[in-house]
């Protein structure tokens, strides 16, 4: 594959740090120069600033690195006016708009994103990251770009034949049967990925996420955001996220006792059909600062 390069002209929502550390993704890693290397599909690319631009450099199996960077980096859509939207909801949305304002969620793989958050649950990010690339090192497809070998995520066809104990031996914990389980589901039609892409009810494809093994209500709504399912409706909750909806709008002197039903339901008040992307920012803004 030849390297291509693109530059990002002057773009008014996107900030590396933002994007890449807000808990979204897990292959993409910061270099000593403050710039950003990702795997993604068959593409190895390299991001970074100048000035008030981006150079992507890298390289991809479309020939296209400026059409495979808009549809990941979701470029067609106007974060702009999303934000200036959600900031009219109080300050505290308006603040931490301001803290992740260069946040774009990311297209991803839909069966990537299953197995990295089926991994993530009770997971660090660290950590995460680490069963990631053993997972992809044991089994996905070699790239090798300037020096360097990169792996590319394993396919249900490439884990077809991984065992249980296979996976326990690279770090996955009680995960290991889950991720065995889930490639089975998907391998033997019980779950057809392309079928809950083209499907536009979100609550029908959720359930059908929710039975896939390891997939709770928190990891479906974590698929349907990031993926490139794209479904901003959704509010994942995890710790952080209880914690700040309760301290910012529930004020319940036990935060364990606020319900799930009590976070979407506000959530879906205030926040309407962009509930996911204010999820982010509440999130980013709480755990980062």
């Amino acid at each position: 594959m030849k390297e291509q390069q693109y530059v990002l002209k002057k773009p008014k929502t996107f900030h590396l740090k933002d994007i890449f550390e807000c808990g979204q993704c897990f292959r993409w890693n910061e270099q000593e120069d403050g710039s950003y290397t990702g795997i993604w599909k068959e593409n190895v690319v390299n991001v970074k600033k100048e000035g008030q631009d981006y150079v992507f450099t890298g390289i991809c199996k479309n020939q296209n690195l400026e059409e495979e960077i808009y549809t990941y980096f979701d470029l067609d859509r106007n974060y702009e006016t999303i934000k200036e939207e959600l900031s009219k909801k109080d300050e505290y949305m308006k603040t931490s708009i301001a803290y992740g304002k260069g946040i774009r969620i990311l297209n991803q793989d839909l069966w990537e994103t299953i197995i990295s958050f089926i991994i993530s649950a009770n997971n660090n990010i660290p950590r995460i990251k680490g069963i990631i690339e053993r997972l992809s090192k044991a089994y996905g497809q070699k790239i090798k770009w300037k020096g360097n070998t990169y792996y590319t995520f394993p396919t249900p066809e490439e884990l077809k034949n991984v065992t249980v104990k296979e996976y326990r031996d690279l770090g996955l914990g009680f995960r290991d049967i889950r991720i065995y389980e889930t490639t089975k589901m998907i391998l033997d039609g019980k779950v057809n990925l392309k079928e809950l892409k083209e499907n536009p009810n979100t609550m029908e494809v959720r359930e059908k996420l929710l039975t896939l093994s390891g997939v709770g209500p928190k990891v479906a709504d974590c698929i349907l955001l990031f993926s490139d399912l794209k479904r901003l409706e959704v509010f994942p909750i995890d710790v952080w996220v209880r914690r700040v909806m309760n301290d910012l709008y529930i004020q319940n002197e036990d935060e364990t006792k606020v319900s799930k039903k009590q976070i979407e339901k506000i959530a879906r008040e205030n926040f309407g059909d962009l509930a996911g992307l204010a999820q982010q920012y509440l999130f980013y803004w709480r755990r980062e600062a």
